[in-house]
């Protein structure tokens, strides 16, 4: 059987067979006009080559505003419209050959002999001299977007200071600094048969299991979408099992994109998002941040362990303060006990509806914190944790030991280096609560088995998604729980199946 699984019917959810080609034809000045009709940036021009004296005519074709205005005058137009340059063309297909011959002021040129394709150069910035039957695009690209600035939501202390952007061929440029190899590949895909969107499937050759940069060709290659605009459309179509756990990372930092792939995983470039995904992700890839190689092994282990600790504490404190005080009293230490019930006395509600009001207070004021501007947010935050609150405390509508228990699992959240891993554990801790509040100490361990269980059905491209706690030695245990000194980490990680596992001697 493959280690990549398939459906009970032989396809994976979302996938369909490749479309036909939606503009069947070869390149024709006419047909272009009738395609972007009503393209109020679309221009045209007749270009005769060679000047006065030239024999051939073809039509210039460009976007207006993807192209950079200088760039199609001086490198485009005006060598082809030079005599003892382009003068003795007298068919396309000299044209092209001259072309070839780089007797034009450009760069990067190709030849099109279809619709389709002619018209995909015109909207990723090219410009076009279409001929009956053939056409010569030139990349022209205008410099649009913001430059490369400092990452926003991975903060970097003794890192690089550098962040993908929304330009494609400028994140693959920043890869291409940090990794100065051939055999750095990028296989390049469009996406979306309306949007156009190139997508890029980046591994190191020799290193990444091969059938992995194959499979994920393949599946990008059978989705059928009408865009590609955002990382849900990937997740969902790419994996076999849509899960609320990340099993794509995503990243704004080159600098642990291609860390990640000198470990053997495989990553994907999306011309319009600022984020590199990687693949497969698994629960202990989730709690590494990329400062843990920079600082000092003893420091880096430290924090790791209060990262798990953390993740427990997120998704259970809540729910044991539940179950301890509705069911299980007698495991509360008596001056405890005591403070908890008289802090209590006045509270009109059960413990289990001020802790769960506290916990949609909680998230409802951080999503107020992220939907409004830095400044605002940033006030109501302040406003709503410390006035409300302690307002609430003293008005005696809750009880300060649940908001206690409420805030420590927020912080502990926030610890998490993956906001989509952060966002799961918020949805567990409501699971948690209300299998407390019904079975007590019961629901949450079946709670906590089950989840257990889920996390050990997820699969992303073959690869155990608790690895290497349910299927790895001691060994490898330790080597994602702590961080063991540089000099000793001799070998790659092997649930990524590695075609080259030793990364130092």
């Amino acid at each position: 059987m493959s280690i990549f699984r398939r459906g009970t019917k032989g396809k994976t959810r979302g996938w369909h067979p490749p479309v036909k080609p939606r503009y069947p034809g070869a390149p024709d000045a006419g047909a272009l006009l009738t395609l972007f009709r009503d393209c109020g940036d679309f221009r045209a021009m007749d270009l005769r080559l060679g000047g006065k004296e030239g024999k051939l005519t073809g039509t210039l074709c460009y976007l207006d505003g993807l192209v950079d205005g200088d760039a199609v005058g001086e490198a485009v137009i005006r060598p082809l419209t030079e005599e003892e340059r382009f003068g003795t063309a007298a068919g396309p297909e000299e044209a092209a050959a001259l072309a070839r011959e780089a007797l034009a002021w450009f760069y990067s040129f190709r030849i099109r002999r279809s619709l389709e394709e002619t018209a995909s150069d015109l909207t990723e910035g090219c410009c076009a001299l279409v001929f009956s039957g053939l056409a010569l695009t030139f990349e022209t690209k205008a410099a649009l977007g913001r430059g490369v600035e400092q990452p926003e939501t991975e903060k970097t202390v003794k890192g690089a200071k550098e962040a993908f952007t929304e330009i494609y061929r400028q994140n693959t440029a920043l890869l291409r600094r940090r990794l100065r190899c051939p055999e750095l590949k990028l296989r390049e895909l469009t996406v979306g048969r309306r949007s156009r969107t190139r997508v890029g499937i980046v591994y190191l050759d020799g290193l990444t299991d091969p059938l992995l940069g194959e499979e994920l060709q393949s599946r990008l290659e059978r989705l059928d979408l009408d865009g590609l605009m955002n990382t849900g459309d990937l997740e969902e179509y790419l994996l076999e099992k849509s899960s609320p756990f990340p099993q794509m990372l995503a990243t704004e930092r080159p600098d642990r994109f291609a860390m990640e792939l000198l470990q053997g995983r495989a990553g994907l470039l999306v011309d319009g998002l600022p984020l590199g995904f990687l693949l497969p992700a698994t629960l202990a890839e989730t709690l590494r941040v990329p400062e843990d190689t920079a600082a000092h092994y003893t420091v880096a282990s430290v924090l790791t362990l209060l990262r798990y600790l953390a993740l427990f504490l997120s998704v259970l404190l809540p729910a044991l303060y539940v179950a301890v005080t509705m069911y299980h009293q007698e495991m509360v230490p008596t001056r405890l006990l005591l403070s908890i019930i008289q802090s209590k006395q006045d509270v009109p509600f059960s413990t289990a509806g001020e802790t769960l009001g506290m916990l949609v207070a909680f998230e409802l004021l951080q999503e107020a914190g992220l939907r409004l501007p830095a400044t605002i947010g940033q006030s109501v935050s302040i406003i709503g944790a410390l006035i409300v609150g302690q307002s609430a405390v003293e008005a005696k509508v809750i009880s300060p030991v649940v908001v206690i228990a409420v805030a420590i699992a927020g912080i502990t959240g926030y610890t998490m280096p993956n906001q989509d891993m952060a966002a799961a554990l918020r949805l567990c801790r409501f699971g948690m609560v209300i299998l407390s509040v019904g079975l007590g100490l019961f629901g949450m361990v079946t709670g906590s088995l089950l989840l257990i269980y889920y996390l050990c059905t997820l699969e992303p491209f073959g690869t155990a998604y608790l690895s290497p706690f349910c299927d790895g030695s001691l060994r490898e245990v330790l080597g994602v729980v702590l961080r063991l000194p540089l000099p000793r980490s001799k070998n790659r990680l092997p649930w990524l199946k590695p075609a080259d596992k030793r990364r130092q001697k």
